[in-house]
């Protein structure tokens, strides 16, 4: 659990496409065995510390041949950004995928000052 003290709480959204490999024969659509893409992600201000980050597919386009076999996380969350990962394995072919994210947590404010 991530509790926010007294200090502003920023809420930033964003959606990217990850990858679309149907139209030019790419690994996710053609391959086989594990495979992975990943996408930086850079927030347009820095939050204090290092938000909780939660993504969602907001397009999935997947064969159905196969078992559906994915795994999309949030990795190497700092307060400028994080890792967008998507990761397939086996026979499954994915075609393409749009990632849309929620970063939350608190921000700097005008009144933060540090004791040197």
């Amino acid at each position: 659990m991530q509790i926010f003290s007294t200090h502003p709480v920023g809420i930033e959204q964003g959606e990217l496409g990850l990858f679309s490999d149907f139209e030019n024969g790419g690994e996710m659509w053609t391959g086989n065995g594990p495979r992975e893409r990943r996408a930086k992600v850079q927030f347009r201000e820095p939050f204090r510390t290092a938000p909780a980050v939660q993504l969602s597919m907001s397009l999935w386009d997947f064969d159905t041949g196969s078992a559906i076999r994915a795994e999309l996380k949030a990795e190497n969350v700092t307060e400028h950004g994080f890792d967008a990962v998507f990761r397939t394995w086996a026979d499954t072919r994915v075609a393409r995928l749009r990632v849309a994210w929620t970063a939350i947590g608190d921000v700097p404010h005008d009144d933060d000052w540090e004791v040197y």
